[in-house]
């Protein structure tokens, strides 16, 4: 880095990623164009990211887990599945155009908040997990494909775990995202040996961002679990609507 401003700009943007992608998604789509600015090629961006998620999602599921809320060993299950997914999503040489992903991605994550708000309601007290038969397979199927695209970007994959947890295995939204950063920490350790292998990974700035993405992720677990569904579900609501715009007219 050749700005000395640099530095603080990577711990202030990683915080704000940090405490977006535990409580809600998305937050990829905010740190990947700040390290493109700084100089890193795409690659090399995509690949240093991957240092700050694990850092962050590390301490967020210890924040979670000193808050009493953890899913193992499903999150486990899930993860390995994703894992392996996210290997060949890291290797997958795909070249797409910047804006026509980015407003495919738009569209969905529209899809996304219209299922959030109109959504019939399911109440707390009739939430009953189900996390083991055929729900369980459904799951380790669908997380293998979420790994797919976990490995090969990860940008917004967050909003879509979370709903698919909450409405196919009937978890709380705090769980839901327990469980969520378990999953994303298990395959981005693995997308991650692929970027290092193939050298495209920047250690300084990926340090740096994790500082901020860390200490963003460890406050916003233990605060996402004191606030409760109702916090989360605004965020998401929120965040999503934002990534959306920025998407569609921004680029």
């Amino acid at each position: 880095m050749e700005e000395w401003y640099h530095y603080p700009l990577l711990v202030i943007v990683g915080f704000a990623v940090g405490f977006i992608n535990t409580v809600a998604g998305g937050g990829s789509l905010i740190s990947l164009p700040v390290l493109i600015f700084l100089g890193l090629p795409p690659s090399v961006a995509n690949g240093t990211n991957r240092v700050a998620v694990v850092i962050q999602n590390s301490l967020a599921t210890v924040g979670f887990k000193s808050k009493g809320v953890s899913t193992f060993p499903f999150n486990l299950y899930l993860g390995l599945s994703a894992l392996l997914g996210a290997i060949i999503g890291a290797y997958i040489a795909v070249d797409i155009k910047g804006e026509t992903f980015n407003r495919i991605l738009a569209i969905i994550m529209v899809i996304v908040v219209l299922i959030i708000v109109f959504k019939p309601k399911m109440k707390l007290m009739e939430l009953q997990e189900r996390i083991t038969g055929k729900h369980l397979w459904i799951g380790i199927l669908a997380f293998f494909f979420f790994g797919i695209y976990g490995g090969f970007i990860n940008a917004g994959l967050g909003f879509i775990i979370i709903l698919f947890l909450h409405y196919v295995n009937q978890m709380t939204l705090v769980r839901a995202n327990a469980t969520k950063v378990a999953v994303v920490l298990i395959y981005t350790i693995a997308a991650l040996i692929v970027f290092v292998i193939n050298d495209k990974v920047n250690w300084e700035v990926g340090l740096i961002l994790a500082i901020g993405n860390g200490t963003g992720a460890w406050f916003s677990s233990r605060i996402s679990v004191k606030k409760g569904d109702g916090f989360i579900k605004t965020f998401l609501v929120i965040m999503v609507i934002a990534m959306s715009i920025k998407l569609w007219f921004f680029g």
